[in-house]
């Protein structure tokens, strides 16, 4: 039986594993990294911006002076960023125990990405379908590996529009941030079907931060953003938590030998928003929707024009891809 009362005091060490976690610089992808270089892993903080990453490097060493980390430049806006960010990592680290798709958009204005994919669809789901894939040879040569997605409690009121995936008709923030939260969950849910159909080590499981004060918020109505606000903190903590609190169903995902492929995190507290401990949780039964789950595959292959090997591949063949 898992523990209800799990604490990050609770993660064994973690020296010689490698890790990546996009959106690293910064919220609650920070905070994870920091925990887990805390613990002695090599962390690849990934993100877009190299002066940030740089200042995120230099604070994870700051906090935790023999941390071993190094940045990686991915923009999960492009698919040939994507690529060139997988070509990297297998050139420098020769094994991958856990990659983190953390990074994320929240109710943007309306945009594109440079392949021409909604912005929210595109960075949340599609860029990390194709980084993971591409990824997934070091994964698979790692025993014991992880692929945790964060998805979110807005995943509930989400549908997966095939014929409008990229709001060209119609765009509302709130309702394509939803479609993307629940392409996670239906992504994680039928990569670990497919692990297991391959008898791989390797599982994947997802997480949620529930209500969190993060940059993420930063395109939300005026106000929320006063309810998030370090101003009004303990007047909403039943309804928000700190970065750190928000990392916590990620880091139990990655890191408590009693996780299971297809597992889901989230917090303890009242709906899901704020809590003391990460505890397994329920998701919508859309998400578990396996016809839903097989098309959604279909598209983001051919969307990204990634398509998953279960057997290790060689960093060459990846760059010939």
């Amino acid at each position: 039986m898992l523990d209800s009362s799990w604490t990050t005091d609770q993660i064994g060490p973690q020296h010689r594993r490698v890790v990546l976690v996009t959106g690293a610089n910064s919220g609650i992808g920070f905070e994870t990294a920091r925990v887990l270089a805390a613990r002695g892993a090599t962390v690849v903080l990934a993100g877009r911006d190299q002066a940030r990453l740089s200042t995120a490097v230099t604070r994870l060493r700051d906090a935790a002076p023999d941390a071993k980390a190094a940045p990686l430049t991915l923009d999960l806006a492009s698919l040939a960023s994507v690529r060139a960010a997988a070509a990297e990592f297998h050139h420098r680290w020769d094994r991958l125990d856990l990659l983190i798709n953390n990074a994320g958009l929240m109710i943007p204005p309306y945009g594109r990405t440079s392949d021409g994919f909604e912005s929210q669809f595109g960075v949340n789901h599609l860029g990390h379908f194709a980084l993971t894939g591409l990824l997934l040879d070091r994964l698979l040569g790692t025993p014991g590996s992880r692929i945790v997605t964060v998805s979110s409690n807005g995943h509930r009121r989400g549908t997966i529009d095939f014929d409008d995936l990229h709001a060209e008709r119609r765009y509302r923030p709130m309702a394509a941030y939803a479609q993307s939260k629940l392409a996670n969950l239906l992504f994680t849910y039928e990569l670990q079907d497919r692990l297991a159909a391959n008898r791989a080590t390797t599982i994947a499981v997802a997480a949620h931060p529930g209500a969190a004060r993060t940059r993420l918020m930063r395109h939300s109505p005026w106000h929320f953003r006063f309810v998030v606000s370090g101003h009004t903190r303990m007047l909403f903590s039943w309804l928000i938590q700190d970065e750190e609190a928000g990392a916590l169903p990620t880091l139990r995902a990655a890191t408590d030998p009693a996780t299971r492929g297809g597992e889901y995190y989230g917090p303890d507290g009242w709906k899901e928003f704020t809590g003391r401990h990460p505890v397994p949780v329920s998701s919508s039964p859309r998400s578990h929707d396996t016809g839903l789950r097989r098309r959604l595959w279909q598209e983001s292959e051919r969307l990204t024009g990634v398509h998953y090997e279960f057997a290790p591949v060689t960093g060459d063949a990846l760059a010939e891809s």
